[in-house]
C-alpha cells in the first residue's frame, strides 16, 4: 500500500529521490507510462515516484500536470506527500507548490526545505549556498533553459507562487521541534501556506520534520528528496518494518574533542542522558554494582521517549578526572587494571540496558578500551563490517552472541570534526529508520 507520492519535476531527480527512500529499506517505483500502469502495483509499493518533465514548462502547463498527477496519485492512506523540485531551484517551484497544494485541499501546506547538504546545497540566512557560493554567482545563473539569477529561496518562491511565504532562519531552530511546531502553526494562521526552512544539516532536516510532525499540520515536502527521506522515515513504516527502534551511545573517552563533539550533539537534538560517576567504579566492588545500577535504571526509566540514550563519564568535565596513584597502591595493582575496571562496568552498563530493552538496536561507541569492553560484554566473537561512516569511524553489526545483528558505530574518542558524534548516530537513525 502506498503511503508516500512524490511527484517530481523530472526523470532523474524523481530516480536520485527513490534511491533515498530504496536505502531506508522501502519499496519504491517510479511511473514512467500510466496507459500501462496497473494500480494493483501499488499494492506491495511503500513509495511512489511520478516525473512529469515540467521544469522547461511554460507554467500554465506544468501547474496543470502537476495537479492531474497529484489527483490520481492521492488517497486517505498517504502519510507524506512530495513535490520534488531541483536542488538549485530550477523551473517552477512555485507554481508546481500551488498545484499539489490546490490539489490537495485547503488544510495541506508546503514546508519548503531545498537543501541536500551531502551535495553542498545549503540555506542559511533564507539564501541557497552551492559549495558556500551563493546561487546567483554559480552556472546556474546563465543556464539554458531555466536560469535561477537570485539565491534568495523565499523571493524564487514568491515570483512564482500565489501564496504567502514564510521563512523560518537557523536561529528558529535553535530550541527544539516544540517551539519550532509553534512558530509554523502561527504562520499558518497568519495566512502563510508556504514555510521556507534554512537548513545545512540532515540534523536540522530531522528536527524540521518532527516540528512538522509535533504540529500537526498536514504537509507536502517540497526539496530535492532528502527532506522526504527524513519525513518519509519518521511517518512510514517499511511493508516489512520491525519495532522502533533505539540508540545507545556510550562514551568513556576523556578526550577534550570528545566534549566539543557532544555538546554540538546535545544541541542539535534532545536525547535520554545519564553520567557515571566514574570514581564510584573503583572505590568497591559495593560501590561500583550500586553506580553501574543506579546509571542502567537511569537510562531505562526515560529510554522509551527519546530515540538515543547517552551513557557518558565525567571524566569529560577536567575537574572530575581522577589521579589513579592511589588507587594504585591501595590495591597494589598496574593502572591498567584499575582503569580497566572503569572499562568493563561501562560495558556492563550497556549489556544490562540492552538485556533489559531489546528495542536497542544499535550502538555508538568512543573510545577504544571502551569499544572492547562493550564487545566484550555482549559476548560477540566480532563486528561484521559493513561501511565506513567518516574518516576512523567504522559501522557494522555484532556477529553473534545474544545481542547478534545489533548495529554498531566504533569511533576513536580523538577523531573527527565537532560533527562527529551528531553524524555518526545520524548514520545509526538512517539505519534503522528513526
Amino acid at each position: 500500500m502506498t503511503q508516500c507520492v512524490v511527484i517530481a519535476d523530472d526523470l532523474t531527480g524523481g530516480n536520485a529521490t527513490g534511491v533515498l527512500l530504496k536505502q531506508l529499506n522501502y519499496r519504491a517505483i517510479t511511473v514512467l507510462n500510466t496507459d500501462n500502469f496497473k494500480p494493483e502495483f501499488l499494492d506491495s509499493c511503500d513509495c511512489v515516484i511520478y516525473p512529469t518533465d515540467s521544469r522547461a514548462m511554460s507554467p500554465e502547463d506544468a501547474y496543470k500536470v502537476v495537479y492531474d498527477s497529484t489527483k490520481l496519485l492521492a488517497s486517505p492512506e498517504v502519510k507524506v506527500y512530495s513535490k520534488r523540485i531541483d536542488s538549485t531551484l530550477r523551473g517552477n517551484v512555485g507554481v508546481e507548490i500551488d498545484a499539489m497544494l490546490d490539489c490537495l485541499g485547503d488544510d495541506y501546506v508546503a514546508v519548503l526545505a531545498p537543501a541536500f547538504p551531502s551535495s553542498g546545497r545549503v540555506v542559511c540566512g533564507g539564501y541557497m549556498l552551492v559549495n558556500g557560493i551563493p546561487l546567483h554567482k554559480t552556472d546556474i545563473a546563465i543556464d539554458p533553459k531555466t536560469p535561477v539569477k537570485i539565491s534568495e529561496v523565499a523571493a524564487v518562491v514568491r515570483e512564482q507562487s500565489k501564496y504567502q511565504v514564510s521563512s523560518f532562519y537557523l536561529k528558529d531552530l535553535m530550541h527544539g521541534k516544540h517551539q519550532l511546531a509553534r512558530q509554523m502553526v502561527a504562520a499558518v494562521h497568519g495566512g502563510s501556506r508556504i514555510l521556507s526552512f534554512d537548513c545545512i544539516s540532515q540534523e536540522d532536516l530531522d528536527l524540521i520534520a518532527d516540528a512538522c510532525i509535533t504540529s500537526g499540520l498536514k504537509v507536502v515536502a517540497a526539496c530535492p528528496g532528502v527532506f522526504t527521506s527524513t519525513l518519509t522515515r519518521k511517518l512510514v513504516k517499511p511493508q516489512q518494518q520491525q519495532e522502533k527502534a533505539r540508540i545507545l551511545a556510550v562514551i568513556g573517552t576523556v578526550h577534550p574533542l570528545a566534549k566539543v563533539q557532544l555538546d554540538e550533539f546535545f544541541l542539535s537534538q534532545r536525547t535520554n542522558q545519564q553520567v557515571v560517576n566514574t570514581v564510584e567504579l573503583i572505590e568497591s566492588p559495593e560501590r561500583r554494582e550500586a553506580e553501574i545500577a543506579r546509571v542502567t535504571a537511569g537510562i531505562l526509566a526515560q529510554y522509551d521517549k527519546y530515540a538515543v540514550s547517552v551513557v557518558t563519564g565525567d571524566g569529560l568535565q577536567p575537574d572530575k578526572r581522577i589521579n589513579f596513584t592511589p588507587y594504585t597502591e591501595r590495591y597494589h595493582c598496574s593502572l591498567d587494571e584499575v582503569t580497566n575496571l572503569i572499562n568493563e562496568s561501562f560495558g556492563e552498563i550497556a549489556r544490562r540496558i540492552l538485556e533489559a530493552a531489546p528495542a536497542f538496536k544499535g550502538i555508538y561507541s568512543s573510545g577504544g578500551d571502551i569499544t572492547v569492553a562493550v564487545c566484550h560484554k555482549m559476548e560477540t566473537s566480532g563486528i561484521d563490517l559493513a561501511d565506513e561512516v567518516l574518516p576512523l569511524a567504522a559501522f557494522g553489526s555484532f556477529m553473534d552472541g545474544p545481542f547478534k545483528g545489533v548495529q554498531i558505530i566504533t569511533k576513536g574518542g580523538s577523531q573527527g570534526q565537532s560533527d562527529a558524534i551528531a553524524r555518526c548516530i545520524a548514520y545509526l537513525k538512517r539505519s534503522l529508520y528513526i
